[in-house]
């Protein structure tokens, strides 16, 4: 059997703002393909681990390695937000930051802004290539929309989507920008049982359909025991337990700290 490969590696990080410590010496590892759940009560850290690895934040001490769509391996703990999605780390948030008074189809398309090979000139003169480009990104963004139904409605604003539906367009953009590594923040906040369903549902074709490794924050356990390989779980900034959805329910740590509230 193949080795595994490594997509992220943290080793021994640390943030602090202010004096206070918001993640400890936390270390993990994901492989290519894996789909990780990281759990935790509200303020364990978890939104704050997010935030590193998408480089909102600089850990105050350690590394974040991340091996890019060439297999490179790049230390990350101080490249930005735009940096990171160029070697493919892509990241929606637990609330929703679309561009509300854009269409549906431009939201997907401003996603593809980094892969463009055409100049200013080519804009300015309205060029062969430039027509070109815009048609192959009109192309991408609509392939993207339809696998997630939500194509026929490509021309409305993303804010007269429903709320289920604003979820998926969020979902879409992070992946136009082709990840290696997708980071989802609470994706089912806010949905009904049947949404989450079907986002269970979606998660699962996305990961098989892109060939990604996903992590993914989430308080709905029935989700997270259901799709997720490996969990991990952060309690007052450090991680306290790593495995599986078994080995995470009888972990007596994980109990007293968080399963017991759910």
């Amino acid at each position: 059997m193949a080795e595994k490969k490594l997509v992220l590696q943290v080793s021994n990080v640390q943030i602090v703002f202010g004096g206070l410590c918001a993640i400890s010496d936390a270390s993990f590892d994901l492989y290519e393909g894996e789909l990780i759940g990281l759990i935790g009560p509200n303020g364990a850290g978890k939104t704050t681990m997010f935030n590193m690895v998408s480089g909102l934040y600089t850990p105050t001490s350690g590394q974040i390695s991340f091996w890019d769509r060439n297999d490179r391996v790049q230390v990350i703990n101080k490249m930005g937000p735009a940096q990171l999605n160029k070697l493919g780390i892509a990241r929606t948030f637990q609330n929703i930051r679309l561009f509300g008074n854009l269409s549906v189809l431009d939201n997907v398309r401003i996603a593809l802004h980094s892969s463009r090979s055409i100049n200013p000139l080519d804009v300015l003169f309205r060029t062969p290539k430039f027509r070109q480009d815009e048609k192959l990104m009109t192309e991408k963004s609509m392939h993207l929309l339809k696998l997630f139904n939500i194509n026929e409605k490509a021309g409305e604003l993303a804010k007269n989507l429903p709320y289920g539906e604003q979820r998926k367009l969020e979902i879409v953009r992070a992946l136009a920008s082709n990840p290696k590594l997708l980071l989802l923040d609470e994706p089912a906040a806010g949905m009904n049982p049947q949404e989450t369903k079907e986002l269970m549902d979606l998660i699962a074709f996305i990961r098989k359909e892109f060939n990604l490794t996903i992590l993914l924050i989430e308080h709905d356990m029935k989700l997270v025991m259901g799709i997720c390989e490996r969990i991990m779980v952060l309690n007052y900034g450090r991680i306290i337990a790593n495995g599986t959805a078994e080995e995470i329910r009888s972990n007596d740590d994980v109990v007293k700290a968080y399963l017991g509230n759910n």
